[in-house]
């Protein structure tokens, strides 16, 4: 088939890929956010699959809206039969939707109906999920609410965080999305609707968002923290400043007044509402990132003081 692929970031890479690869689909272009400027420089660069397109002498399409007058004449003149999606990041107007005979097919990390929404993995490990998984579907215009074609499932592990269970679900999902493809070309496969009971909504994070809260629970305080890393990264204040922090490991046998720092010879312990949990790496402001042992000789923390 003729497709057209829309995605952004890196976790749409084993996806295009996956096609590109395929004796049986033409990626005729792909669809991916504008460039944005990155780095010191703030310089233009491509998206991650604007650039793997680049690589391969693919056209990319690159509209500020995916409604654009200009886009749709170009996405009609390249007679798609489908356009499969992974991680696109841009709202699909239903004159959008109708160009491609075979519709939009997304590639979504949940098991659908649980966690539609901008951030289902994050919200998988921060609920303490023990079962997710991937899912793809016909886009509609209700938010990922369309029928879905097929479903992967991944275990989420005690450490996961969800840069971990994000990579693990691009491969697995890359070769759903592949063999849903197949399957709708050979008229083998076909949408089922979801239910209406087991709904939930996975809101984007915010920076705010992530600011742990020590006077929750340790089991809380460790799950925020592993599925916001890598992004947005979890932080909170001490003396004043963001000390931003890498995923943290609760410690069953010692209890502090919550966001009470104890250092000790091989590691930093904070306090919660339950036991205290050890820091892994910190960054403090201008600082590159370490070890909390070393950031805690470095700044020599006093007894009683508390990180918020």
């Amino acid at each position: 088939m003729r497709l057209v692929f829309a995605g952004t970031p890196e976790v749409a890479l084993p996806s295009l890929r996956a096609f590109i690869d395929s004796s049986r689909h033409d990626v005729v272009a792909v669809v991916t956010r504008p460039d944005a400027p990155s780095g010191r420089g703030r310089r233009l660069e491509r998206s991650p699959v604007g650039a793997l397109a680049d690589e391969h002498g693919i056209e990319v399409l690159t509209p500020a809206k995916a409604g654009e007058p200009e886009f749709l004449e170009r996405l009609r003149a390249l007679e798609p039969d489908l356009c499969p999606v992974v991680a696109y990041g841009n709202l699909l107007p239903q004159r959008t939707l109708d160009v491609p005979k075979f519709g939009w097919v997304n590639l979504h990390f949940s098991v659908l109906p649980a966690w539609r929404g901008a951030a289902p993995v994050q919200a998988s490990v921060r609920n303490g999920d023990d079962i997710t998984g991937a899912s793809t579907f016909r886009i509609v215009k209700e938010l990922d609410a369309g029928p879905v074609f097929g479903v992967v499932t991944e275990k989420v592990r005690d450490r996961d965080t969800s840069g971990d269970l994000l990579t693990r679900l691009s491969l697995s999902g890359a070769d759903l999305l592949l063999s849903t493809v197949d399957g709708i070309e050979d008229g083998t496969l076909r949408a089922v609707d979801q239910p209406d009971d087991g709904v939930t909504y996975a809101a984007k994070i915010s920076v705010e968002d992530a600011r742990l809260d020590f006077t929750t629970p340790a089991t809380a305080v460790d799950r925020l923290a592993r599925a916001v890393t890598p992004e947005p990264g979890a932080w909170a204040e001490f003396r004043g400043e963001r000390l931003k922090l890498g995923p943290v490991t609760p410690v069953a046998d010692v209890t502090l007044p919550a966001g009470e720092v104890l250092v000790e010879r091989k590691r930093v312990l904070v306090g919660t509402a339950t036991t205290a949990v050890a820091l892994g790496e910190v960054q403090a402001q201008g600082k590159k990132r370490m070890a909390a042992t070393d950031w805690a000789r470095g700044v020599r923390i006093e007894s009683g003081e508390r990180i918020a």
